[in-house]
């Protein structure tokens, strides 16, 4: 009796989709339209990504000080605020901490008296902190910090805890959803994973308390992972194989744009409710998505669904305007493929695999290289795009700034992978992000403040393009049957990474340079560490351990 997997070797043996969409055209008028639609889900997908920087920002506020100002009618920006706070003497043009905002000097009650309760600076004893427990924002910008006041110093752990909330669910929701999109279709996962996304981010502008609201990003998080890598297989086995790299490079720009859209947003509206509605809301449209766009067929015919592919293919023939032959057409009749010889050379087994590759030394330091590579690439990345907000200038200038570089930096990815190679890009790219992030630390007292912004944004366009070829360069270097568990390890590893990032500006507190050095460090020891690696462009992939030991 026929087995489901010998069902499916054989269903893939007998359609070769390839084959079927050269003569559809490989990104022909419908698959051109279908992969717009799945891209504009990715807009959504990376505001809600970053979205938790500013609805988690922290907003510039100072003491209350009762003795000058009624705190219903006071401002921010009062005329004598200079002489009864301690001066910001680290206004830093790199990722930092400003003095502690919750700290004023004493009053002398003697000298306030007999100033007529007026506030002049020689009421102030500046030999005397002390802290205060009451606190008067900047008018206009509300984040949770005002919602639940969050404030001073001691409590900054908690908004980094957002980021780590946000990046616990993506752990979860990634692989989550990358089992059930298997098992259950691509369509199905990728809609619910939309859906799920949008309720949950509209649910957390009704979050009684801090607990609620981590919670919630979490499950945010969880459906945002699964928008991303589900429209990037739904655009890859939508097309043919020499238009994959295209339809990869262009949902990344509509990513780093849906990042840029955040800092806009924000800035228009100067409020996290509003924020986090608009951001998330409007995907709820994307529900429709379940009655527009088709199944992978690629996903129908590895689960022995041929005659649903057929239906598909036919349509796309159709919108294309192209006429399939009819060899072609009877390649997906059930009948046909049930009468295929069986495959009896079933592949070796993974556990073996790993095994053998656990007695390759060559093997083993390569993989932890890659795991190491990895995690570094997500904790620059995302530590930059993070941590943008703390630099001086305009924080939605800058976070828009260092999203859009990911466009030039994944196109230097996608040219230099195909010309230089792989081992070559991923070198320059780790040690271009490396030293410019090093750089800022030594130059930020000699050179300009856009100087410094534009040597932070060559670090966070080395380090996106660094993340473009480690993708193809990790796949290109395992063996084929653990190929994608191989991946899936060094994107969990790239998870764990993102982690710790949030957590990064806490650092400055003991030295303001040591977030950047931190970045750069890092970004320059991987880089070494790449040279590890062999090239893989123009190798054929390997099949078995030895021949990934050959590379």
């Amino acid at each position: 009796m026929e087995t489901a997997d010998e069902k499916k070797n054989t269903s893939e043996v007998e359609v070769d989709i390839d084959e079927v969409l050269e003569e559809l055209g490989e990104l022909g008028r419908y698959q051109t339209f279908i992969y717009v639609l799945i891209c504009l889900p990715v807009l959504f997908a990376a505001e809600n990504s970053l979205s938790y920087v500013f609805t988690a920002g922290e907003p510039s506020y100072r003491c209350y000080i009762p003795e000058c100002e009624n705190f219903t009618t006071t401002s921010y920006k009062v005329p004598w605020i200079e002489n009864a706070v301690p001066r910001n003497s680290e206004q830093n043009q790199l990722i930092g901490y400003i003095t502690d905002p919750c700290t004023r000097y004493s009053v002398n009650i003697t000298e306030w008296m007999s100033n007529n309760q007026t506030c002049t600076a020689n009421i102030f004893d500046r030999d005397n902190i002390t802290r205060c427990s009451q606190w008067i924002f900047l008018e206009g910008e509300t984040t949770i910090v005002n919602e639940w006041s969050i404030t001073c110093i001691e409590n900054q752990w908690m908004l980094s805890l957002i980021g780590t909330c946000h990046f616990s669910g993506i752990i979860v929701g990634s692989a989550l959803f990358g089992i059930l999109a298997d098992k259950y279709g691509r369509k199905l996962i990728f809609v619910f994973s939309i859906v799920l996304m949008s309720i949950s981010g509209v649910m957390q502008i009704w979050s009684k308390n801090y607990t609620t609201f981590a919670i919630l990003i979490f499950i945010n998080s969880m459906g945002t992972a699964g928008v991303y890598p589900l429209a990037f297989v739904l655009g890859v086995e939508l097309v043919g194989k020499r238009k994959r790299e295209v339809t990869g490079i262009v949902l990344n720009y509509f990513y780093a744009v849906g990042e840029a859209l955040v800092a806009l947003i924000a800035w228009l509206v100067q409020d996290w409710k509003y924020l986090q509605f608009l951001v998330s809301a409007p995907a709820i449209i994307f529900l429709g998505y379940y009655w527009i766009i088709p199944e992978s067929v690629r996903w129908l015919l590895a689960n022995s669904r041929s005659q649903k592919a057929r239906s598909i293919v036919l349509k796309v023939a159709k919108y294309n305007r192209v006429e399939l032959s009819e060899t072609l057409l009877m390649s997906f009749d059930p009948k046909t493929v049930a009468n295929k010889p069986e495959n009896t050379t079933e592949s070796s087994g993974i556990l073996p695999i790993v095994k053998e590759m656990l007695h390759s030394r060559k093997l083993l330091v390569r993989f932890v290289v890659i795991l190491f590579i990895w995690a570094v690439n997500a904790f620059v990345y995302y530590g930059l795009s993070i941590n943008s907000t703390s630099l001086s200038g305009n924080k939605y200038v800058n976070f828009a700034l260092v999203s859009l570089i990911e466009i030039p930096g994944y196109s230097l990815a996608w040219i230099s992978i195909q010309t230089i190679g792989r081992k070559p890009s991923l070198v320059l790219s780790l040690l271009l992000s490396g030293v410019t992030c090093t750089l800022t630390i030594f130059l930020t007292d000699v050179v300009g403040y856009w100087m410094v912004i534009l040597l932070f944004l060559l670090g966070k366009m080395g380090i996106t393009s660094a993340f473009g070829v480690v993708y193809v360069h990790t796949a290109e270097m395992l063996p084929t049957r653990i190929r994608s568990g191989g991946v899936g390890m060094a994107s969990t590893s790239a998870r764990l990474g993102a982690l710790l990032a949030p957590f990064v500006p806490l650092l400055g507190v003991y030295m303001k340079s040591l977030p950047m050095l931190l970045f750069g460090g890092l970004g320059i020891v991987a880089g070494l560490f790449a040279f590890k690696l062999p090239e893989t462009l123009g190798q054929k992939l390997p099949e078995t351990v030895a021949e990934a030991e050959d590379l």
